[in-house]
């Protein structure tokens, strides 16, 4: 691995398999380093198959207190830069985040280094960690290391800044819990992750229990081509990794941005995705899982179901809005959920409550009774129909609602 000592994010950052690679890629790496970074100084390192990014978040005092809180996983990446994080690893055993973490405690405190800073590794299948760089800062990825120790790493950088004592020991630091963390980025997966600009015409942070969403942006704000593409770190926290990672579907499906493009259906199908949700993960993952570059899933049957049932009680709710000297309670209506006219659905729908609605292919039935939440002009749409809880978007009086899919 050729790579330049001045910077990361991928810029000036090879792998060579051989000598002429070598002497290629070192001359094309320290141009582009001097390009990014105004430094023309490489390293050279071993680089490991199928590696996984693990990384250890240490905290340290004045007073000779270093501390480690345990680790993050940040595999999932494109061009060598983060996209997902989650905290702890699936793969580390107790003994190897013990060694991982006092590794990077020997580290820091052999360079007498204060604050905040995360100590990086890269992992083969066998749970040998090389280390890759440390980065002397708080991170992206924080929340989710405080999500699951309860520790405020900012709270305690200013401690250490201010000459005081941390105010936790290593023996208070444990692992509560499960935590992940997506990037929200403006930039358009389906063309090489292009990166969009523009005015943010609607935006609506998504919230629940164990959300929180870390920006600095609100509705109508520029995003624009002078700053990196981040609009929001979205963490979920759940008491295993199963919880966190459904409520991190939840938040991803009721996250509301218009005027320019993300990556949220990108997020979205990553986290759902079987081999995700298994753990089987390697710094590889989205070019292998997507080979030929990423593309919207098609929606399941079930999925286009939820959806021509969400878009019938809609226009019943509206009919009704709009004529309420007897606006029809009920009615046959063709819904599609395409740009074909072949997509087009028979449903039949008979409101019978504020949110309630029984629906079906025709009026003799079988009938299924589906709760279906939705406020005009609001942009979130709630389907139950008693099995389980789906999240659309409404885009707008004459399309159907959509999925992040």
């Amino acid at each position: 691995m050729i790579k330049a000592s001045g910077g990361g994010g991928g810029k000036g950052m090879r792998v060579a398999y051989n000598d002429k690679e070598c002497v290629e890629f070192f001359d094309l790496c320290r141009e582009e380093a001097k390009a990014a970074f105004n430094s023309d100084k490489m390293l050279v390192e071993k680089f490991i198959e199928n590696p996984r990014h693990i990384e250890v978040q240490i905290i340290a005092d004045r007073k000779g207190n270093t501390l480690y809180l345990t680790e993050r996983e940040c595999s999932i990446q494109r061009r060598n830069q983060k996209v997902i994080e989650e905290a702890p690893s699936v793969l580390l055993d107790p003994a190897t985040r013990k060694a991982m973490g006092e590794e990077a405690v020997a580290m820091a405190r052999a360079v007498q280094y204060v604050s905040a800073g995360t100590v990086e590794n890269v992992v083969n299948p066998d749970k040998q960690f090389y280390f890759l760089e440390m980065n002397t800062r708080l991170q992206v990825e924080h929340p989710i290391t405080e999500e699951i120790t309860g520790v405020d790493l900012v709270e305690q950088m200013l401690r250490a800044a201010a000459d005081l004592p941390l105010s936790i020991t290593q023996d208070d630091i444990k692992i509560n819990g499960h935590a992940t963390e997506c990037r929200v980025y403006a930039e358009d997966p389906t063309k090489n992750y292009f990166p969009s600009i523009g005015r943010l015409s609607m935006y609506q942070e998504p919230v629940g229990p164990g959300v929180r969403c870390d920006s600095g942006i609100i509705e109508g704000s520029q995003i624009s081509v002078f700053y990196d593409p981040l609009i929001c770190k979205l963490s979920t926290w759940g008491k295993d990794r199963a919880e966190s990672i459904e409520r991190m579907e939840k938040a991803l499906d009721q996250y509301v941005i218009r005027g320019l493009r993300h990556n949220i259906c990108l997020l979205r199908d990553v986290v759902t995705e079987p081999r995700y949700q298994a753990g089987t993960l390697t710094t590889n993952f989205l070019v292998e899982q997507y080979p030929g570059g990423f593309t919207k899933t098609d929606l399941t049957a079930e999925e286009k179901v939820t959806m021509y049932q969400a878009a019938a009680a809609i226009h019943v709710k509206r009919e009704q809005l709009h004529y309420t000297q007897g606006g029809e309670s009920e009615g046959q209506f063709y819904v599609s959920v395409g740009p074909k006219q072949d997509d087009e659905h028979p449903v039949f729908v008979r409101r019978v409550g504020e949110n309630s609605f029984e629906i079906g292919a025709t009026k003799a039935g079988p009938l299924k009774k589906v709760e279906v939440e939705w406020t005009v002009n609001f942009p979130i749409i709630v389907v139950r129909d008693g099995v389980k809880e789906t999240f659309l978007q409404f885009w707008g009086p004459t399309r159907c609602p959509t999925a992040s899919r």
